[in-house]
């Protein structure tokens, strides 16, 4: 059975307004509803039920501590981070918030159990890759794929993680956390000319150019992450699976349809099992006008995983 994690939402917490220094253009309300609406909407389609979801307890700040600093994670506990990284994360900050994003963090870290155990799980949310060892920034506070991560590494229960970011923005964040850790490969497939605007260095970057569609996105895919399966032996899988690639994106700047996007997954998880690699799925980002669209396209990753697994 599809583990799922699922921590609800808490509504009145929404920004009012787009952060500084974030993604340009950004939407005056973030559409974090999605998180519920991928709930109801696979629970309405048949593709789940209520038993695929588990509700994750709050991290321990053991692992958060083993790759974000004391400093940064007593701010976010007690509230005292300053007015220009609040404005950098793009969240008013609030003690509900921030148990959510322990709650969010534990829920990658326990769907890492569910994928060694069925070959995948995934956590409606996470994919916070711009969250450094030492500030939050783009809506990212924890980054729960690095946290999960070094868990991962501390415990003994992994030896090489690959990290599959193919979000449209560069997981930067991420890039800097394991920028010296071999244990841990990162490789973003991101919008060149979009957020960040100074790109950090992953192990392995690919800028794709405005406009890019579903030809040049699927095709670097498929020549690139076999590449790096046969090079990198991974024993573990950490997949972003941002839908702001698509062409209705707001703020993506590329252009993958629908069927591209679903392509994408089924192509990442048919590598996954092809090698009998656990891969654990983080939502990452999404900014389409129609709400429905954003929805439909991190469903997709749901049923194909799914329908390919179970």
């Amino acid at each position: 059975m599809l583990q799922i994690a699922y921590a609800p939402l808490y509504k009145h917490e929404l920004p009012a307004s787009p952060p500084r220094g974030n993604e340009p253009g950004e939407p005056h309300r973030f559409p974090m509803i999605k998180y519920e609406l991928i709930h109801e909407q696979l629970l309405y389609d048949g593709t789940c039920t209520e038993a695929n979801f588990f509700a994750p307890g709050p991290i321990d700040d053991r692992w958060v501590l083993g790759v974000h600093t004391p400093e940064y994670v007593h701010a976010l506990k007690t509230q005292t981070v300053d007015a220009r990284m609040v404005r950098r994360i793009g969240f008013p900050m609030s003690p509900r918030l921030i148990e959510r994003e322990w709650v969010i963090t534990q829920g990658t870290l326990d769907c890492t159990h569910y994928a060694r155990r069925d070959g995948v799980a995934m956590n409606v949310a996470g994919g916070t890759h711009h969250a450094y060892p030492d500030h939050g920034e783009g809506f990212c506070m924890l980054n729960d794929v690095g946290v999960a991560a070094h868990y991962l590494l501390e415990t003994g229960q992994s030896r090489k993680i690959l990290v599959i970011d193919l979000d449209v923005h560069q997981g930067n964040g991420t890039a800097v956390m394991f920028g010296h850790e071999p244990r841990v490969f990162t490789f973003s497939m991101h919008g060149k000319d979009n957020y960040p605007l100074k790109k950090e260095q992953s192990d392995l970057d690919i800028p794709l150019l405005t406009g890019t569609g579903d030809d040049v996105f699927l095709n670097t895919l498929y020549d690139t992450l076999p590449r790096l399966l046969a090079i990198e032996q991974p024993d573990f899988l950490f997949y972003v699976a941002g839908v702001d690639i698509l062409a209705t994106d707001r703020l993506g700047k590329l252009s993958v349809s629908m069927a591209g996007v679903k392509q994408r997954d089924e192509f990442v998880f048919e590598q996954a099992r092809k090698h009998n690699l656990p891969i654990v799925v983080s939502m990452g980002g999404g900014y389409s006008p129609r709400v429905a669209d954003i929805v439909d396209a991190h469903c997709n990753t749901f049923r194909v995983a799914a329908n390919l697994y179970f």
